[in-house]
């Protein structure tokens, strides 16, 4: 008899999120899904290993049309998650995937260190298990709350790329995708391979900075300078031509350049 699929769900949302709970009823069609997420709201922990040290996996109801789901929440960052939960769950064996979302806005250019999402979708390539990182454009104010959402459409998305990662071996150097769907998105969408973009796509914007400034008075936008993205780009991507955007991304973060021409330039 054929082993059930085996997928582990976390999103940087917390375990409330409706976006994860989306997620999680379009995997279901492929598998059996373990669900192991922040107790609380932790968008931008990018790759953080932090967690309160007496964290424990803590059972969550989780019921998706009438199917109990197996589902945890945590004190941790969505990596920790995904680390923690392979470490007591999947002691045996990795699952066959890991995903992470779907997202409260769209994770793009070279500010996705800062990502809880991609984050937690590096932290199983790490195991070897394929990856997959998805996030769905919203304003900046979903960022951080759970505003009503159409989820359809990252769903149907969000299933393609998920069945491409159980069916097939990704290239070399492909240790995850990280997928952005543009919020006037449909099933006809076309999707584009991209890279990141080498700009700052979100802008952080503080009024009359001084030293008792605080942390939280930083208001965060998009740059404005986004429509004029290089073609090829996920920010050109989802701001220019709308069209979904899948990036590839190594665990490997080394440059790639020319070495001779680094250890002239070093040495001169």
């Amino acid at each position: 008899m054929m082993e059930l699929t085996k997928i582990l769900l976390t999103t940087d949302d917390g375990i409330h999120s409706p976006g994860l709970r989306a997620a999680a009823e379009i995997l279901l069609d492929l598998g059996e899904v373990t669900v192991v997420a922040p107790m609380n709201q932790q968008t931008s922990m990018g790759r953080s290993y932090h967690a309160h040290p007496d964290a424990v996996l803590v059972p969550v109801p989780f019921k998706i049309d009438g199917t109990n789901v197996l589902a945890y929440c945590c004190e941790c960052s969505p990596a920790v998650a995904i680390r923690h939960g392979m470490d007591v769950l999947f002691r045996e064996k990795n699952p066959d995937l890991v995903v992470a979302g779907i997202n409260y806005g769209e994770n793009l250019s070279i500010g996705i260190g800062t990502s809880g999402t991609v984050g937690a979708a590096l932290e199983g390539a790490v195991r070897g298990v394929p990856a997959l990182g998805i996030s769905k454009q919203t304003d900046v104010y979903s960022h951080r709350n759970y505003t009503e959402q159409d989820w359809s459409i990252s769903k149907f998305f969000l299933k393609l790329f998920a069945e491409r990662l159980l069916s097939a071996r990704m290239p070399f150097d492909v240790d995850a995708l990280k997928v952005d769907v543009p919020d006037n998105a449909t099933e006809q969408t076309p999707w584009r391979i991209t890279r990141l973009a080498r700009q700052t796509y979100y802008s952080r914007i503080l009024p009359n900075p001084g030293v008792k400034t605080r942390v939280r008075d930083m208001q965060t936008g998009i740059e404005p300078s986004a429509v004029q993205a290089e073609p090829g780009t996920d920010v050109h991507a989802i701001v220019v031509e709308r069209v979904v955007s899948v990036t590839p991304v190594s665990l490997d973060i080394t440059s790639r350049m020319n070495p001779d021409e680094l250890d002239r330039v070093l040495r001169d």
